[in-house]
C-alpha cells in the first residue's frame, strides 16, 4: 500500500547516469514536490552515517544509481535492497603503463609489479575490486592469471564520507580520500617507477594518460565481448531499499519514470548532455566523449534486459571469487522489474 513520503534520500557516482541528469534538470524534483516530498542529497548531509549509505545502503527510503560494488555489498551484507534497472554505459577501463617500461601488451605484464589501491578504513574497496577484475580479464585474453604478476598495495588510510560533498557551480565535489590524494596513489607509484603497470577507468584515466603521456597496454572497455568488459560501471545499478518498494511502491515508478524520462530526452539532445554529463563526473565534454564515446548520450539506456543481468551475475561472482563479497548474490532474485514495467505502461499509455 502506497503511503505519503515525507523526505526521498538518493545519491549517485560521478559518472553517466539518468538519475543524474534528472536531478540535474530538476524533474526528479519537479515530479515529487506534488505529493510534498523533499528530495535530498545524502553526500551532501552533515551526517557521516547518512553519507555512508552510499556505500551500505543503510538509510531507508532512498535511491542510488552508479557503481555496482557497493549495491551488490551491501546486498550479499544482508541489506534490504531491490534493483530497479540496470544502465550499460561503456566506458575506458585502462591498464596503464610508462612508455619506457618495454611493457607494449598484456603478456609483458607477466612478472611485473602492478599496483593496487588498498582502502584500509573502507566498508567495501571498490577502487581496489575494479582494478583487480581489470587485471584479470586483460590477462585471461593471453591465458595468463593475476597470480603471473606481482601486486603492490597502496594503503589509503582516509574514508570515503569523511566529509559531505560540495556543490561548485552545480557539480558534485566529493571529499574523503580524494582531498588526501588517496585516490592517486597508486598513479604517483608509477611514476616515480615503484611499479609498471597500474588500472584506471573513466573520463579521469584518460585524461591522467594523454597529460602523463602513459602506454596504453589495453582497454578492456573497448573489448567486443561484453563478460570482458563488465566491472564497476558496467552495469551501473539503480537501486532502493526495501521499505521504499513496499510503502510508497508509486515513488519507486515515479523514480523509474524520470531516469527513462532522462534518458530519452539525452537520445535527443546530444550536445547538450555532453555538458550535463561533462558537469557530472567533474571534466569537460572532450575526456566525456574519449572516454565514454561520440555516442555517449545514447549509452544512457536503463533496461533489464538479459547482456545486463548476465553481466551483474558474472561480475558479482567474480567479487565473491575474490573475497569482496562475505555471501553470493543472485541477481536474478534481487531484481523487481514491477516499478520498471509500470513506468514502461505509463510511457506507452502517454505517447
Amino acid at each position: 500500500m502506497t503511503q505519503a513520503l515525507d523526505t526521498l534520500w538518493y545519491t549517485r557516482c560521478p559518472v553517466p547516469t539518468g538519475l543524474g541528469i534528472a536531478l540535474q534538470k530538476g524533474w526528479l524534483e519537479e515530479s515529487f514536490r506534488s505529493q510534498c516530498t523533499i528530495v535530498q542529497s545524502l553526500r551532501e548531509s552533515d551526517d557521516k552515517a547518512i553519507r555512508e549509505s552510499h556505500f551500505d545502503h543503510t538509510l531507508q527510503n532512498s535511491v542510488r544509481h552508479g557503481g555496482n560494488i557497493p549495491a551488490i555489498w551491501a546486498r550479499s551484507a544482508g541489506r534490504d535492497t531491490r534493483v530497479l534497472g540496470l544502465s550499460w554505459a561503456d566506458e575506458t577501463q585502462l591498464i596503464l603503463t610508462l612508455p619506457e617500461s618495454g611493457i607494449r601488451t598484456v603478456r609483458d605484464l607477466k612478472g611485473r609489479r602492478f599496483g593496487l589501491p588498498k582502502w584500509v578504513n573502507a566498508q567495501i574497496d571498490f577502487s581496489r575490486a575494479q582494478a583487480i577484475r581489470g587485471l584479470e580479464n586483460a590477462l585471461k585474453l593471453e591465458g595468463l592469471a593475476v597470480s603471473d604478476v606481482e601486486l603492490v598495495d597502496y594503503a589509503i588510510t582516509t574514508g570515503q564520507s569523511d566529509a559531505p560533498a560540495e556543490r561548485v557551480a552545480g557539480t558534485q565535489i566529493f571529499s574523503g580520500g580524494a582531498r588526501a590524494g588517496g585516490q592517486s596513489a597508486d598513479l604517483v607509484g608509477l611514476l616515480r617507477r615503484e611499479v609498471d603497470a597500474i588500472f584506471l577507468k573513466g573520463a579521469s584515466a584518460a585524461h591522467i594518460a594523454r597529460q602523463f603521456g602513459l602506454h596504453t597496454v589495453i582497454d578492456t572497455g573497448a573489448h567486443p565481448e561484453p563478460l570482458i568488459r563488465a566491472n564497476n560501471g558496467t552495469p551501473r545499478t539503480l537501486t532502493v531499499d526495501k521499505n521504499l518498494l513496499d510503502h510508497h511502491f508509486d515513488s519507486a515508478v515515479r523514480i523509474v519514470d524520470q531516469v527513462l524520462r532522462a534518458e530519452a530526452w539525452a537520445h535527443a539532445n546530444p550536445d547538450e548532455t555532453r555538458r550535463y554529463l561533462a558537469r557530472e563526473s567533474n571534466t569537460s565534454e572532450y575526456w566525456v566523449s574519449v572516454a565514454y564515446g561520440q555516442d555517449a548520450h545514447l549509452r544512457l539506456r536503463t533496461d533489464l534486459s538479459e547482456t545486463n543481468i548476465n553481466g551483474l551475475q558474472d561480475f558479482s561472482d567474480f567479487l565473491y571469487r575474490w573475497k569482496f563479497l562475505p555471501n553470493p548474490v543472485d541477481v536474478r532474485g534481487w531484481i523487481d522489474a514491477r516499478p520498471y514495467e509500470a513506468a514502461l505502461a505509463s510511457s506507452r499509455k502517454a505517447a
